[in-house]
């Protein structure tokens, strides 16, 4: 697309001009941020006919066995699926799973179930599996020893034992459990792996871990104790072994043991058969759960960023020139594009900015206000780069080995491959999530770290623009809102700590077996407190934008002036002073910030920014 084009999508004459928007969200749901699909979206549908019905194995000139495409897939990108209806049940085929689609369920309590051609899948793979033990085949972890014990021989007949022992043996985690949201999505994402028929396991595992769904029987896992690789070891044992009636979960705020639970819904333990304890502890859906929690969370943020932004701008006397479509174009960031094009929406029709476009105050905004479309831009980007990632990784097998029961897929003379039909692999390593989150948390970190200094420059009477210090109505008696600007900043310190990259990091385990790891799911942790930080620094910008636009605007009519803020502003503050009074002297601020906190979680100014 040229210059003048873009030019013409985005009318720079046009200040009021609705923001070009995706479709609109469902209910509860969350959609994609303001940016172009990214490259390796764009490629998917090349690749998919690249890899449909061909065999890779280098000695055979014979086309791939009839129906091989069916377990070769590449996941259609999110922004060219159809959205499922508010409230539709989630049926699982392993191909279409979103984010939307995962907090729905971790937080809206979605049912979910398995959808037939992914049952038939499983029966597939599963026959392969039973063939393949019953023959005595050395396949690994189905009649192996597992990481450094690969090479020791496990008969049949110990086939059942050996799954149980490795939920046992790996149920190994420490720390807090993880929060009610994650375990769910973590549950969601297992079952639609296990969907895509590759992990050689009865559809009745992926039917029980349903079940715990519906039933509300969440697993209590420990935060910490996985390395990444061979995916999330660790939280996947303490996962599954409720399964078994092992364990402890969580129902209805209560920790009780797993057989309990079971018992309470009528559902029996069940007993592992060869390969099921690997299928269920391979793979990368603690960091996956958390990361599609975080984009979805993330989204929010961003969105909510951009009204900050916008009533701080008004409060500030800081001018929206520099928002310009025309500049924007000069460097089409998508992000920055869309951002831009955001606060001119929340900023149109207002008079308080355009009675000073004339005065000579200052020049130029500070950083802080003038380049909100290439800071929060940037961010918007790269946090569409862990959508694309989450696009790939929740629609993926991701155990070891995986089974391909039309063969074609290896070598059938390659040994442990039960003729062609099973390889071992490294697709549970978490390499792809763990970097994409890296580069998340320090995208959203940026997101906290650019809205504490529009605190500051609120806070200050030297910089505010002639506004009360601390935005205090008794300057001296009372200290107003001057430590919203400690807490902000102590946040923003803590995030740069939490943005220095796990994925950076690898600790050999399995006595050198493993000998590099993704330490993904140190990042997803990570992760999370960064946008809960983030969160309750936007918190505190939109407590003290709100604040110090009350005294602008009364400064306006004291100095007979008849000034409105942009329409979208007016919005946010009117919703902000809905739950949260001006502060007319000291008062215990807690109730406050939680109250501001909320509205950015809720994402109750989120549909400002326009549809």
């Amino acid at each position: 697309m040229t210059a003048p084009e873009r030019l013409a999508e985005y009318p720079s004459g046009d200040a009021g001009a609705r923001p070009a928007r995706v479709a609109a969200r469902p209910p509860g749901r969350v959609g994609r941020p303001l940016a172009t699909p990214i490259v390796c979206q764009r490629r998917l549908p090349a690749a998919a006919a690249i890899l449909t019905g061909v065999s890779d194995t280098p000695r055979s000139s014979e086309p791939a066995p009839s129906g091989l495409a069916s377990h070769h897939h590449l996941p259609e990108p999110q922004s060219l699926r159809q959205p499922r209806a508010a409230g539709a049940e989630i049926v699982l085929t392993g191909a279409d799973l979103s984010i939307a689609d995962v907090e729905a369920v971790a937080r809206g309590g979605l049912e979910v179930r398995l959808g037939d051609d992914a049952r038939a899948r499983m029966v597939e793979a599963r026959d392969v599996i039973e063939r393949l033990v019953a023959a005595g085949e050395i396949v690994y972890g189905v009649t192996t020893g597992f990481g450094d014990l690969a090479t020791t021989f496990v008969s049949p007949a110990d086939s059942v034992q050996l799954q149980e022992n490795l939920l046992l043996s790996h149920a190994v985690g420490v720390g807090d459990p993880l929060p009610r949201d994650v375990v769910r999505a973590m549950l969601l994402l297992r079952a639609n792996t296990l969907a895509l028929g590759h992990s050689g396991c009865r559809p009745l595992l992926a039917d029980r871990l349903c079940d715990l769904l519906r039933f509300g029987i969440h697993p209590v896992v420990p935060s910490q104790g996985s390395v990444g690789a061979s995916g999330d070891l660790a939280p996947l044992a303490h996962l599954a072994l409720p399964l078994t009636g092992r364990g402890e979960v969580e129902v209805a705020g209560r920790v009780v043991p797993a057989a309990e639970a079971l018992s309470a819904a009528g559902l029996q333990p069940l007993v592992l058969q060869a390969k099921e304890g690997l299928a269920l502890l391979n793979g990368t859906q603690m960091m996956s759960a958390i990361g599609a929690l975080v984009a979805a969370d993330a989204d929010r943020l961003l969105r909510t960023a951009s009204v900050a932004a916008a009533m701080s701008c008004e409060a500030l006397l800081g001018t929206d020139v520099a928002y310009s479509a025309a500049y924007q174009l000069a460097r089409p960031h998508p992000g920055q594009i869309a951002v831009a094009a955001e606060l001119r929406w929340l900023l149109r029709d207002s008079t308080l900015m355009t009675s000073h476009h004339a005065s000579a105050h200052k020049v130029q905004d500070p950083y802080s206000l003038r380049c909100v479309p290439q800071v929060h831009g940037a961010i918007r980007d790269a946090l569409d780069y862990l959508r694309g990632v989450l696009d790939i990784e929740l629609n993926s097998a991701t155990d070891n080995p995986l089974v391909f029961p039309q063969g074609g897929g290896a070598d059938a003379d390659a040994l442990a491959t039960g003729g062609g039909l099973v390889i071992s692999g490294g697709n549970f390593h978490g390499e792809p999530v763990a970097i994409s989150l890296d580069f998340a948390k320090l995208a959203i970190s940026e997101l906290g770290a650019i809205s504490e200094r529009r605190i500051a420059l609120m806070l200050d009477a030297r910089l505010n623009g002639g506004l009360p210090p601390f935005l205090s109505s008794g300057s001296g008696l009372d200290s107003g809102m001057m430590l919203l600007q400690y807490t902000a900043a102590a946040l923003a310190s803590e995030n740069k700590v939490l943005a220095h990259p796990a994925s950076a990091d690898s600790i050999p385990t399995s006595a050198n077996q493993e000998d590099h790891v993704s330490m993904g799911s140190i990042a997803a942790r990570h992760c999370l407190q960064v946008v809960a930080n983030v969160q309750r620094i936007l918190a505190l910008e939109l407590l003290v934008g709100a604040q110090a636009l009350d005294f602008r605007l009364a400064r306006s009519v004291e100095a007979g002036l008849e000034v409105r803020p942009g329409a979208g502003v007016a919005l946010a503050h009117a919703r902000v002073r809905a739950v949260v009074p001006h502060l007319d002297r000291d008062r215990l601020q807690t109730p406050d910030i939680e109250a501001a906190v909320r509205l950015i979680q809720e994402g109750a100014l989120v549909d400002l920014i326009g549809e």
